[in-house]
């Protein structure tokens, strides 16, 4: 009786472990590591894109004044090549007074017929993420942001964001701008972003404009005699009550709100050298996408720390020798010629080793290098292979981690001589193995 209570309870307990395995889902590795309470987030690091955490990373939701980012990536490249500067000086239109006078849509109040520069409109915007200031940029870099428009999502393809769409320059809706929708876009419509392409236009903004961080990072800015605040509350030492969410190392990027969008935002954060790019999207509240924030940075920076897995001058015992042929030497050892690193999470380090990946345009059809070989010559790369639980994915596309593997010695071709007595050894050689396998087939 007790054998077969037994059995009963062991299959029992079997079904239900089936079931829960089915109903639960794939395990979760380290994105279940932090309770974000927002509905899409992720965490990047800065450097090299590794993503460190994703939640529905991949929602294409409305990103609010996140949208911002573009334009100001736009703007920043315009300086870079010369076609405006700083102090290049226009005036807002009439549409972007009336963004500026409803009291309804982040402003400064703008003046008509005043000369602004762009330098003053670019600070409002990144600062405090002032609508007709974005507007104005818009309109004085492409004429109309109908044509900004058509910047923005070129420029989105150009990077390889993986969902986006672009119909302002703002991120107010289409239907906040009283009928000045830009041009070939729809009266309703909505810009569009995931998080993972928001993290991966940060990265581009921040990487390639560092001085981007100069303005995002100010806790206050002044335009027309007026000073503004930063909507960024995690920057240090915000005014008054506001510095309660300072976060240590914050300086950046772009906060956003619309009642479609909800709560969003992108912030950086670096500390002795290690940077990191957070997104979080549709939070309950403006404080809650900061304390949000401050999870995944919390996060990154207490499990998380970058580390020389591999040496220059790395070998694989057993792999690192590659067939000479028409040398002096039969073969040539080869090496790594950088180090190998990468942001280990703690604990994690056995499970990173190398791959070798030698070109087979480097060989002949037998799979040897050719005489003569230099020192430092490259023959492929040796590329860092996690093989841990948490697979980690990058948002840059097809992005992996290598350094070049090259030879450790030269190898001098074989005098003229030598290169013919190894032919005539490779003659016979040849006579010899096909009369092996003539009277091998005789039996």
């Amino acid at each position: 009786m007790i054998q077969r209570f037994k059995a009963s309870l062991a299959i029992t307990l079997a079904i239900i472990l089936s079931f829960t395995a089915v109903f639960a889902g794939p395990k979760d590795t380290y994105a279940s590591t932090v309770a974000v309470e927002a509905k899409s987030a992720i965490l990047v690091d800065a450097e090299t894109g590794k993503v460190l955490f994703e939640k529905e990373a991949d929602l294409t939701l409305p990103p609010a004044s996140m949208t911002k980012m573009m334009t100001e990536y736009l703007v920043l490249e315009a300086i870079d090549e010369g076609k405006i500067s700083w102090d290049t000086t226009t005036q807002i239109s009439q549409y972007a007074f009336d963004i500026s006078a409803n009291p309804e849509y982040s402003g400064v109040g703008l003046k008509l017929n005043k000369d602004y520069t762009v330098r003053e409109l670019y600070e409002a915007m990144a600062v405090n993420s002032d609508n007709a200031t974005t507007i104005a940029l818009a309109e004085l870099l492409a004429g109309t942001e109908g044509e900004f428009v058509k910047m923005m999502n070129e420029k989105a393809k150009e990077m390889g964001l993986p969902d986006y769409e672009f119909v302002n320059s703002s991120g107010l809706n289409n239907s906040h701008l009283d009928g000045n929708h830009p041009e070939g876009t729809e009266p309703d419509a909505t810009n569009l972003l995931s998080a993972r392409s928001a993290a991966l236009l940060a990265y581009h903004l921040i990487n390639d404009y560092p001085e981007s961080l100069e303005f995002s990072g100010q806790t206050t800015a002044e335009i027309d005699g007026q000073k503004v605040t930063n909507w960024n509350w995690m920057i240090p030492n915000m005014p008054g009550s506001l510095s309660q969410f300072g976060y240590e190392g914050v300086d950046g990027l772009k906060t956003g709100y619309t009642d479609l969008a909800g709560n969003c935002f992108t912030g950086t954060a670096e500390r002795s050298g290690q940077r990191f790019i957070a997104v979080v999207m549709k939070a309950d509240s403006r404080p809650s996408r900061f304390r949000q924030t401050a999870k995944l940075f919390d996060y990154g920076f207490q499990q998380f720390e970058r580390k020389e897995l591999f040496e220059e001058g790395y070998q694989i015992d057993g792999e690192s020798e590659l067939p000479v042929t028409k040398g002096k030497e039969d073969v040539v050892e080869l090496e790594t010629n950088d180090s190998l690193s990468t942001l280990v999470k703690k604990g994690d380090e056995e499970n990173y080793t190398i791959k070798y990946n030698i070109s087979k345009d480097k060989l002949d059809a037998n799979g040897k290098l050719v005489a003569p070989v230099e020192k430092g010559q490259k023959v492929g790369t040796a590329e860092l292979v996690y093989s841990g639980e948490d697979q980690y994915d990058n948002i840059l596309s097809k992005k992996t981690n290598t350094v070049d593997l090259v030879t450790t010695s030269s190898v001098e071709k074989a005098n003229w001589f030598m290169l013919m007595i190894g032919g005539i050894g490779e003659f016979f050689s040849d006579i010899f193995s096909g009369a092996v396998d003539m009277v091998k087939s005789w039996f």
